[in-house]
């Protein structure tokens, strides 16, 4: 079984900036809500769509306790609602083969280059007679990410509609897909106070429809996260219904 949780973030107090800036300080949050948290390895992602009310999104496969982010980071006097957790298995199960959903996806974009133009601060060239590995390397550009999605999608058990729009300007133009980055981030920050190594993570919010090819595939990809960083906000993919207007 597994759970998402909707946590709500004060962004105004000190801890809960802190949550919402640094993803390690996050995770340490969150794992500490979980009774095995290396067996239960959660995914989450930081929703801002309002701005003075952030959510933290989370999805584990045990039940949680998240009273310590309320005391810490959030408004622990308040009667308001601030956390609500639900069995994620009635989501999962309207997973079915050709059904369109919303989608948000809260990703790190890599590809493995073997020569690098610039080697990462751990990069270490191969001993004598070892193949080459490739670094991984962010995506950086909006189209280069969007591109990464597109051309990994059918891998996670969906493709990407057509959007609605008038007729292409010529006949061999591709047509685009119903999807955009909606925001696009980089963040780089400490394991440890003061320490010298610093973790960068380069991040795209990827909305729009999608419509599963492969519904196994597809919980799979929802309850084990996409992409990397996964420990750090990234790979959470949650689906909406869409309004009947919406359905292609």
């Amino acid at each position: 079984m597994s759970y998402l949780s909707r946590i709500l973030i004060n962004p105004r107090r000190r801890d809960g900036q802190v949550l919402l800036t640094n993803p390690h300080v996050a995770h340490g949050m969150i794992t500490a809500g979980i009774v095995d948290p290396d067996a239960d390895r959660p995914l989450w992602r930081i929703d801002v769509d309002n701005p003075h009310r952030p959510h933290l999104l989370v999805l584990t496969r045990t039940s949680p306790d998240w009273t310590h982010i309320i005391e810490q980071a959030g408004w622990p006097a308040s009667d308001t609602e601030q956390v609500l957790t639900r069995d994620y298995s009635p989501a999962l199960a309207h997973v079915q083969i050709g059904r369109q959903f919303g989608f948000r996806l809260a990703a790190s974009p890599t590809q493995s280059l073997k020569n690098p133009q610039k080697p990462g601060p751990n990069h270490q060239p191969p001993a004598h007679g070892e193949r080459r590995r490739g670094q991984r390397v962010a995506h950086r550009t909006a189209a280069h990410q969007l591109t990464w999605f597109l051309q990994h999608c059918q891998h996670w058990g969906f493709e990407i509609p057509e959007a609605r729009t008038g007729p292409l300007s010529a006949p061999d133009a591709e047509a685009p897909r119903n999807i955009r980055i909606s925001a696009r981030d980089q963040k780089r920050f400490q394991k440890q106070p003061g320490s010298p190594a610093t973790i960068t993570i380069t991040t795209a919010t990827f909305e729009g429809v999608l419509t599963v090819t492969d519904p196994e595939t597809l919980r799979t990809a929802m309850t084990t996260g996409i992409g990397p960083s996964k420990a750090y906000g990234c790979g959470l993919l949650t689906l909406a219904p869409l309004p009947p207007s919406a359905h292609g």
